[in-house]
């Protein structure tokens, strides 16, 4: 029985292991196929057109992913600071409104992405933010909050208040309390959040085309276009480049969240 059981678990690894695998695989090999028809196994041309034509354009591709990186940034890190204040707030503290605060938090789930973009584009107008990086990050804020907050209120009601009303007691501050008590035992649901929150706002396309106006340019802003004219190669390459920066920042992410949780973790037994 534990033979079948651990085979079964071998045969279901492989097998997801091989559908993250073989599609990175065949987005890779794309990059440098010209042409690769039904039935043939392998592309019947290569090239490097696509490639070369990214590279002539290297300085602006730079300059826009730097800005999609900067603006998901941003929007994480709000994210994620007001989500452990919102997360705190609803579970930890008695006030008027507090179902309603709740509700409004899960709100930009149940609004379609298309609405609500429509609608908060004429609010924007009228704020005069639209056409502008600040308008973008509020707007991406506003989707990717409720991740955020779901998942740090995961993460404050099993780590509870109960060590930081200790702190307190032995003569801490409240800020001291929840930064060296709280604050390390909740990074990682943190980080998660973050990444949730930068994954989120990093693949944002129509909303950021609807309050971006054209004059905001992300990374999805240049690479959609080509995924939906089936020009493959160039696509490949952005969608390749998307995967690779991602995947860079979250080890950003994470790096510095283990530095965190490494100081914090030091500092929590020792006295000020």
């Amino acid at each position: 029985m534990n033979k079948r059981k651990s085979i079964f678990i071998s045969m279901s690894q492989f097998l997801l292991l091989a559908a993250i695998l073989i599609p990175a695989a065949t987005l890779f090999l794309w990059i440098f196929t010209e042409r690769w028809t039904w039935p043939d196994l392998m592309p019947q041309v290569f090239s490097k057109r696509a490639i070369l034509e990214i590279a002539g354009r290297k300085k602006e591709l730079l300059q826009i992913l730097w800005s999609s990186i900067l603006i998901s940034t941003v929007v994480a890190a709000l994210s994620a600071v007001i989500g452990i204040m919102t997360a705190r707030a609803i579970l930890l503290y008695r006030f008027p409104g507090k179902q309603l605060v709740y509700f409004f938090t899960i709100l930009p789930f149940m609004v379609p992405a298309t609405v609500f973009a429509m609608g908060i584009q004429i609010t924007f107008i009228k704020m005069g933010l639209n056409n502008r990086i600040t308008g973008v990050i509020i707007a991406h804020l506003i989707c990717s909050l409720p991740y955020a907050v779901r998942l740090i209120m995961d993460g404050t009601a099993a780590v509870g208040s109960r060590l930081e009303e200790q702190a307190r007691v032995l003569g801490a501050s409240s800020f001291q309390a929840f930064f060296k008590t709280s604050l390390p035992m909740l990074m990682p649901v943190i980080l998660s959040a973050v990444s949730m929150s930068y994954i989120v706002s990093f693949s944002q396309y129509f909303l950021t085309l609807m309050i971006g106006g054209g004059n905001v340019k992300t990374f999805t802003i240049l690479m959609v276009p080509y995924l939906q004219s089936g020009n493959r190669n160039i696509a490949c390459i952005y969608s390749t480049l998307f995967l690779g920066v991602t995947l860079l920042v979250f080890g950003v992410f994470e790096w510095a969240a283990g530095r965190f949780m490494k100081q914090g973790g030091g500092e929590f037994y020792t006295s000020e």
